[in-house]
C-alpha cells in the first residue's frame, strides 16, 4: 500500500528563516522572485522552511535524561532482535532538530503526543494537514493520514490492517477526484540518456540492456568543504491554500525549478534570474527526464485553482527548453469532448509519454502526436517510465480482477517489444528503471510501512521473462514508491551495474543515542545480495540519489551536529570518496535538515547540491524566511 502524497500543514511554527525576509507578489499573478541572497543570516539560527520537520538549534553535547519508549531495531543486518534501544533525551525548552535526540514517531495515520509543542499525527506538521483539515488549492478535498516527522530518528512505519484499508479507501477516493500529486527529485544525469542529477533510480551511463556501465564522471575536489551559493525564497501563498511546486533540473550553467505557475532558471553559482517561463496554472507533474540537448516535460493546470474550484485539472503538457528558458509549445488530448486530465509524465529519446485512468498519449518534441487513448480498448496506459527505453504500466480487467501488463514499446510507433504480465491481484506497480527494467509493488499490501514495496521484479526488457524477483520487507529497507498514479516515482533507491542499490531502514549505532543505516547491494539476475555494503556512520543516515557511470552517488543526512555529505561509492569495491561536506554551523544545518531526501527534491552535479520543496503554503507571518530551494557548492 502506497503512502499518499504530503502537502504541508495550514498552520506553520513561528520564527525566523534562512536569510533577509523578502517580498512578494500577490498570487494572481506568477510571483517576481527576488535575486537569491548569497547566503544564510548567521547571527540567528532559524527555524525550518514551512511544510516540513522542524529543525531548530540544538546544543553541542546532548543533555542526560531517562530514556523513554524505546524503538525496535528493524530485523535483519546482524542486528540484535527485541533488545530495546534508549530513546534519545529532549533537550530542555527547546524542540529536538533532526538528528537530535528526540521523540520516537508513532505508526504512519496515528495520533502522537508531539514534543514541545512540534506538530504531532493528527496535527498540522510534516506536510500534511490534520484530520478535519481542509487541503489547499490543487489538491483533492480529502484529509490524508500523515507520514512520520522525517525530523526524528528511528522506526515507527509500520501500518497496522486497519490503517491500511483507510488509507486505500482514501487513495481511491483521491484517484477519483484527481487532485494533489508530489514528486521527488528530478534533474539531468551525466549518462547517455540524460536522467536526473538527483533522481533516485535510472541507470547513469549504460550501455547494455543489462546496464552495463563505465566508471563515473563525479570527481572529488581538493577540498570537499561546502558552502551555501544561494537560496531562492518561497514564494507568497494566499487563502490557507497548498500549491504544488515540483520539478527541479540541473544544466551545465543552470538550476531550474518550478514556482507557482512558472519555472524559473538560475545561475547555479550565484542565484540570479536567467530566465523564467509563465504558466496559465499550477505544475502537476514534471518529467525526471532530459534530452541531451536539455528539452523535458512538464504537466500542469490550465488556470489558476481558487476556493470555488480548488483543482482544474492536469491537461496541459509542456515542452521546456532548460537552455533557452522556453515553452516550445503547449499540447492537450481529448476523449470526446472532454479534456483528458493526465497523471504522469515521463520522456524517452524524443518522445513525450502521459498517462491516466482514461488512458496514455505521446508526442515528439517537434509537437506531432504519436499516439493517444483509443475509447475502444479494454486495457489503458495507467502511466509510463522513461530514459534509455519507454515502458508501459498497462491495466487489463475489472477492478477486481486487474492485471498489469509492463511492456517495453517503441518510443516512436508505441508498438510493443516485449511483455510481462504480472500476478493478477497486483493493483499497482512502479518503474524504478527501464534499462535494466525494474518494477516495485506491493504484493498483497504486504509491505506494511505505507512504502509501497514489497517486492522488486527484475525483467527482461527484450523478451518480457522474468529474471528475479527481490523481496524488500517494509521492516528492513527504507526505498519508497508511490505507484498509485505516478509510476516513476521512487526514490531512495538506484539501479546501475545490473544492481539494485536499497538502503536499510534505521537502526541503533555504536554511539549513544545515536542512529545509522547502510546501503546495501542486490543483484539483478541472482535476485540475491551482492555483500556489498555501505555504512552511513554514526548519527548519520544514508540514501541512494542516483548513479554515476558505474559509481553510486549519495547523500548522508546528518546528526544534529554535524553537516551534510555528499558521497560517491565505487560500483566494484564500495569504496566511499566524499564529494561535498556541508557546514556545521547551526544556521546552515538546520535548514538542510528541514528538507528531507524523503520528501524534498535533492540534485547533485559537479560539486552543487541542490535541495528544493515540492509545496508552497501560506505562511503565518510575513517575518517569516522560508525557502524554496537551497544551493550548496564546493569552490
Amino acid at each position: 500500500m502506497t503512502q499518499p502524497p504530503p502537502p504541508p500543514p495550514q498552520q506553520p511554527p513561528q520564527g525566523g528563516g534562512f536569510g533577509p525576509p523578502q517580498d512578494q507578489p500577490p498570487q494572481d499573478q506568477p510571483p517576481q522572485t527576488p535575486p537569491p541572497a548569497a547566503g544564510p543570516n548567521l547571527g540567528k539560527a532559524p527555524e525550518p522552511g514551512y511544510g516540513y520537520p522542524q529543525a531548530p538549534q540544538a546544543p553541542q553535547t546532548p543533555p542526560p535524561a531517562a530514556p523513554q519508549n524505546p524503538p525496535q531495531p528493524p530485523a535483519g543486518y546482524g542486528y540484535p532482535q527485541g533488545a530495546p534501544a534508549p530513546q534519545p533525551p529532549q533537550a530542555p525548552q527547546t524542540p529536538p532538530g533532526y538528528g537530535y535526540p528526540g521523540q520516537q514517531p508513532g505508526p504512519y495515520g496515528q495520533p502522537q503526543q508531539a514534543p514541545y509543542g512540534q506538530p504531532g499525527y493528527g496535527q498540522p506538521g510534516f506536510g500534511q494537514p490534520g484530520y478535519g483539515q481542509q487541503p489547499g488549492y490543487g489538491y483533492p478535498q480529502q484529509t490524508m493520514p500523515h507520514p512520520p516527522q522525517a525530523g526524528q530518528p528511528g522506526g515507527g512505519k509500520k501500518l497496522n490492517a486497519q490503517m491500511l484499508i483507510i488509507v486505500a479507501a482514501v487513495v481511491a477516493i483521491a484517484l477519483i477526484i484527481g487532485g494533489g500529486v508530489w514528486y521527488a527529485s528530478s534533474g539531468k544525469d551525466e549518462g547517455k540518456q540524460n536522467d536526473t542529477a538527483g533522481q533516485s533510480g535510472g541507470t547513469g551511463g549504460t550501455d547494455d540492456d543489462n546496464g552495463g556501465t563505465t566508471s563515473g564522471k563525479e570527481k572529488a575536489p581538493s577540498d570537499p568543504s561546502a558552502k551555501v551559493l544561494f537560496q531562492v525564497p518561497a514564494p507568497e501563498v494566499k487563502n490557507d491554500s497548498t500549491v504544488v511546486v515540483s520539478g527541479s533540473w540541473l544544466t551545465d550553467k543552470a538550476y531550474v525549478k518550478s514556482g507557482i505557475a512558472r519555472i524559473v532558471g538560475y545561475d547555479r553559482d550565484k542565484g540570479g534570474e536567467l530566465w523564467k517561463i509563465p504558466l496559465a496554472g499550477p505544475v502537476c507533474q514534471a518529467s525526471r527526464h532530459v534530452t541531451d540537448d536539455n528539452l523535458t516535460a512538464v504537466l500542469y493546470q490550465p488556470a489558476m485553482p481558487t476556493k470555488a474550484d480548488p483543482s482544474h485539472g492536469c491537461s496541459q503538457i509542456a515542452l521546456i527548453d532548460l537552455d533557452a528558458g522556453k515553452r516550445l509549445w503547449t499540447k492537450t488530448v481529448k476523449t470526446g469532448d472532454q479534456l483528458i486530465n493526465f497523471d504522469n509524465i515521463t520522456l524517452s529519446g524524443k518522445t513525450v509519454a502521459v498517462g491516466s485512468t482514461s488512458g496514455g498519449a505521446a508526442f515528439d518534441v517537434s509537437g506531432k502526436l504519436l499516439w493517444s487513448p483509443k475509447p475502444a480498448d479494454s486495457c489503458y496506459d495507467a502511466g509510463y517510465g522513461g530514459g534509455d527505453k519507454l515502458v508501459a504500466v498497462r491495466k487489463c480487467g475489472s477492478y477486481d480482477q486487474r492485471q498489469l501488463h509492463i511492456q517495453t514499446i517503441d518510443p516512436k510507433s508505441g508498438k510493443v517489444i516485449s511483455e510481462y504480465k504480472m500476478t493478477e491481484g497486483i493493483e499497482y506497480a512502479s518503474i524504478v528503471s527501464t534499462n535494466p527494467l525494474v518494477v516495485a509493488a506491493d504484493v498483497g499490501d504486504s509491505a506494511g510501512d505505507g512504502s509501497g514495496i514489497s517486492d522488486f521484479f527484475s525483467i527482461d526488457s527484450r523478451t518480457g521473462k522474468l529474471r528475479t524477483r527481490i523481496s524488500a520487507p517494509g521492516e528492513q529497507f527504507a526505498a519508497r514508491c508511490e505507484g498509485i498514479t505516478r509510476v516513476e516515482a521512487c526514490n531512495l533507491l538506484a539501479v546501475g551495474n545490473d544492481r539494485l542499490y536499497l538502503p536499510t531502514e534505521e537502526h541503533d549505532g555504536t554511539g549513544k543515542y545515536s542512529q545509522t543505516n547502510e546501503i546495501v547491494a542486490f543483484d539483478l539476475a541472482t535476485g540475491k545480495q551482492t555483500g556489498q555494503r555501505a555504512d552511513a556512520g554514526d548519527g548519520y543516515t544514508i540514501s541512494p540519489l542516483r548513479m554515476d557511470g558505474g559509481n553510486l552517488i549519495a547523500y548522508k543526512r546528518p546528526p544534529y551536529d554535524k553537516g551534510g555529505q555528499v558521497v560517491s561509492i565505487s560500483g566494484t569495491g564500495f569504496k566511499e570518496t566524499t564529494l561535498l561536506q556541508n557546514p556545521a554551523t547551526d544556521a546552515v544545518r538546520d535548514v538542510e535538515t528541514s528538507m528531507s531526501p524523503e520528501y524534498s527534491e535533492f540534485l547533485y552535479a559537479e560539486g552543487h547540491l541542490f535541495m528544493s520543496k515540492v509545496y508552497a503554503s501560506k505562511r503565518s507571518t510575513v517575518r517569516e524566511k522560508e525557502y524554496l530551494a537551497v544551493g550548496f557548492g564546493t569552490s
